[in-house]
C-alpha cells in the first residue's frame, strides 16, 4: 500500500480509503490510486478488510445441478446483479447432499461469506429447517417454507397453465415427464408441478392416469429422452407431453423423433423455464417463462436487506410467469397409439 501511495503521490491512508470505500475520495485522486494499483499489480487484503468491517464482500449461491441450461442462465444473472452491488460470488452444487449446504453455513458463520442464496430440493433435507440459527439466507425455488426470505414463481399455477394450454389444443391424454412416480426421488418442484397438472386435468373432468406419469433423474436431456422411452415402453396412448423443464422436453423431443412420432402433428410438447435453446429446437418449444433478471435482482435485494437486519420477519416474493407459445404446440394432435 505504501508503494501504491508513493507512485500515486498520495498518503497510504488515501489508498486505504480508495480500497475500502469507507471515506469518499475525489474522483481525480481515486483514478490516480487505481492506476497505480494496476501498474503495481496490487491486490487489496480483503480478509483484513473483512476483520475491520465484519464483511467479506462475498456471498455464496448453491444450486442442485450446475449442468443444466437453466442453472447456467440463472447463475449468470445472479453474478451480474451481485457484481453491480460490489459483491463476489462463490458457487456450489448441492445435488441431493444436504451436507454441502451445512458446509456453506459453516463458512458463513466463520465470516468467509456474508450471506447465502440456496435452492434446496426438499425441505426435509435442507438446513432451512434450522433458519433461526442460520446466517443471512434467501431461499429460491419451490421449497415451501416460512423460515427464511424466499423468491419463487408459482410453479403449481404455471404447470396448470401449461396443461390447460395443451388441453385447449384438443389433447386429452396428457403425459407428464418429471412426475413423482417414485416418492423416494420426489422433489418440491416435481410435487408442486404435478399438483398443477392434476389441477388442470380435474377442472377439465379428466381423470389422472399414473401410467402417463414418469420421472427419470437427472432432469437433463438424457433424463428426458430416457423418460420418453419408458413412456413408450408402457404402450399407453398419449397426445401431449408436459415436461417439467426444457431439458427434459428436449430429450423427449429426441426420443419422439427417433420413433417417428411427429411434433406437433401426433403429439404436442411443452417445457418449463424458457432457456435459450428452447427457441431453436425443431420444432421450437412452447415453455413457461419468467424474468430471470428480475428474479436475480429480487434475491440479491432480499439478501442485502437481511445482511443489514437479521431481526426483520422473513419476506416472500412471487414473480409472475407466462406461457410462451411456439411451434411444438401449434396444432391439434392426432395422438400416439402403440
Amino acid at each position: 500500500m505504501k508503494d501504491v501511495a508513493a507512485l500515486a503521490g498520495v498518503s497510504p491512508k488515501t489508498v486505504s480509503n480508495v480500497v475500502t470505500g469507507t471515506i469518499p475520495v475525489r474522483e481525480e485522486t481515486r483514478l490516480k490510486v487505481e492506476a497505480a494499483m494496476v501498474q503495481l499489480d496490487f491486490v487489496p487484503n480483503l480478509s483484513a478488510r473483512g476483520l475491520r468491517n465484519g464483511r467479506s464482500g462475498i456471498i455464496a449461491v448453491a444450486l442442485p445441478d450446475l449442468t443444466t441450461a437453466f442453472s447456467a442462465e440463472l447463475l449468470h444473472r445472479i453474478v451480474e446483479a451481485a457484481h453491480e452491488r460490489g459483491l463476489a460470488v462463490q458457487i456450489e452444487e448441492t445435488a441431493t447432499e444436504p451436507e454441502r449446504e451445512k458446509e456453506l453455513v459453516s463458512r458463513a458463520r466463520a465470516h468467509l461469506v456474508d450471506g447465502l442464496i440456496l435452492n434446496p430440493i426438499r425441505l426435509e433435507d435442507s438446513v432451512i429447517r434450522y433458519a433461526d440459527r442460520l446466517p443471512p439466507v434467501v431461499v429460491i425455488g419451490e421449497v415451501e417454507q416460512n423460515r427464511a426470505d424466499h423468491v419463487r414463481i408459482d410453479s403449481r399455477l404455471a404447470a396448470a397453465d401449461a396443461t390447460r394450454h395443451v388441453l385447449s389444443r384438443g389433447a386429452r391424454r396428457v403425459a407428464v415427464i418429471g412426475a413423482d412416480d417414485d416418492a423416494s426421488i420426489a422433489t418440491a418442484t416435481s410435487r408442486l408441478r404435478l399438483e398443477g397438472v392434476h389441477d388442470a386435468l380435474r377442472a377439465a373432468g379428466i381423470a389422472r392416469d399414473p401410467a402417463l406419469e414418469v420421472n427419470r433423474l437427472p432432469w437433463s436431456m438424457s433424463g428426458g429422452a430416457e423418460a420418453a422411452r419408458a413412456l413408450l415402453a408402457r404402450r399407453v396412448e398419449f397426445d401431449a407431453i408436459v415436461a417439467f423443464t426444457d431439458s427434459l422436453a428436449l430429450g423427449a423431443l429426441h426420443t419422439l423423433h427417433e420413433h417417428g412420432i411427429r411434433v406437433p402433428d401426433d403429439v404436442i410438447v411443452t417445457g418449463f423455464d424458457d432457456v435459450e435453446f428452447s427457441k431453436y429446437t425443431a420444432p421450437a418449444l412452447t415453455s413457461v417463462a419468467f424474468d430471470r433478471q428480475a428474479f436475480a435482482v429480487a434475491a440479491l435485494g432480499l439478501l442485502e436487506t437481511r445482511m443489514g437486519d437479521r431481526s426483520a420477519p422473513p419476506r416472500a416474493l412471487t414473480l409472475s410467469h407466462h406461457l410462451l407459445e411456439r411451434a411444438s404446440t401449434d396444432g391439434r394432435p392426432s395422438g400416439y397409439r402403440p
